[in-house]
């Protein structure tokens, strides 16, 4: 059988854009073949009482989940979720559908194993992609959608974009990921203060009664993403996924002149952050979900994150790279280093670093 390191010399002859609208066919095309997902699911999906967790009312049966931004438009579900993830994040989703940015917009820097995207909120709009999820929910795993601003939105108006969304997605998720860390969106982490995310918060709360996360910057001063980070949970957030790309282009050889940074050259910043916030929340009364995301490429990294507070982690650029059976060897090597470290179950490790 032909390996994914073997045909990916094959894909990456093709755009990144256009391997990733042809992953999107594949998968859309898997669930019409009988029999497919259920045998991935045999082959993919691994079940271990050490990995499961119920958190924030979830239930997660491993601690790996898909990042949004790879199935933008919730037409891959049940595809993905045949590969081994405990959840997927969709999105981002925007209240109107939107092009985004001008190709190209989406760089490999294969050598770095990572990519730089400038897509900018690229989606088909909340309407039929909640009526999607509307045909598979309830989900056999945790759904979340993340969710931003229209580019033509004004500054003044964002909230409304948010509350509009929180509206629409809160018969058919699980939770919600408040993106204000997008840099592809003219002006959109300026939204990344105190004030409105206070704002923000306490008024998606009142419409949407399931967890809510906000996905914050790597870039930010870690002062300032503390303060911002207290915003939400004070204002009744249940926890933080960090992080979202970077734009600190010296992590790269050869950058392009826009787009965030993903992938393994964002694992120290994207550490660096979740360490911080671990450290923050470490005493405070009210648990607070942390969420890993950037630059998690393989077990030993996601080991790492979990050490320094991670609940869960999520990857995306990874996937790119090491191809389909990647959750299934990162949870298997997961079972393998948390029981030579001689835990019984995964939470017995969360923040033992610190």
């Amino acid at each position: 059988m032909l390996s994914y390191q073997t045909l990916r010399p094959l894909i990456f002859k093709l755009n990144p854009e256009s391997a990733h609208d042809f992953a999107e066919i594949l998968c859309k095309s898997a669930t019409k073949i009988p029999a497919l997902l259920p045998y991935l699911s045999s082959k993919f999906c691994l079940e271990a009482p050490i990995l499961a967790q119920e958190i924030d009312g979830m239930k997660f049966y491993n601690p790996v989940g898909l990042a949004a931004g790879f199935d933008k438009n919730a037409t891959m579900v049940e595809s993905l979720c045949a590969l081994g993830f405990s959840h997927l994040e969709l999105g981002a989703v925007t209240p109107l559908a939107q092009e985004g940015n001008e190709k190209p917009r989406l760089w490999r820097h294969t050598t770095e194993e990572s990519l730089q995207n400038a897509m900018g909120f690229n989606n088909q709009g909340a309407n039929p992609i909640s009526a999607r999820l509307d045909a598979l929910y309830p989900f056999v795993v945790p759904l979340g959608v993340n969710i931003g601003k229209n580019k033509a939105t004004p500054q003044e108006e964002a909230l409304k974009d948010y509350l509009n969304l929180a509206q629409i997605f809160s018969r058919n998720t699980d939770y919600l990921s408040v993106n204000l860390s997008s840099p592809n969106t003219p002006n959109l982490r300026d939204l990344q203060n105190e004030a409105f995310v206070s704002e923000l918060f306490s008024e998606l709360c009142s419409i949407y009664q399931k967890p809510i996360y906000l996905k914050i910057s790597p870039d930010l001063e870690i002062d300032a993403a503390l303060r911002i980070a207290d915003s939400a949970i004070n204002a009744g957030a249940r926890g933080i996924i960090a992080t979202n790309t970077t734009l600190d282009y010296t992590l790269l050889s050869n950058p392009k002149e826009k787009g965030g940074i993903s992938g393994k050259v964002l694992s120290q910043k994207s550490r660096e952050m979740l360490r911080e916030l671990s450290l923050h929340f470490r005493d405070k009364e009210q648990r607070v979900t942390l969420i890993s995301v950037g630059g998690i490429m393989d077990a030993k990294e996601a080991y790492a994150r979990i050490r320094l507070g991670a609940h869960l982690v999520q990857i995306f650029t990874a996937l790119v790279f090491y191809g389909p059976s990647l959750v299934y060897r990162i949870n298997l090597e997961l079972k393998d280093l948390l029981e030579k470290d001689g835990f019984n179950h995964i939470c017995e490790a969360v923040g033992m670093d610190l």
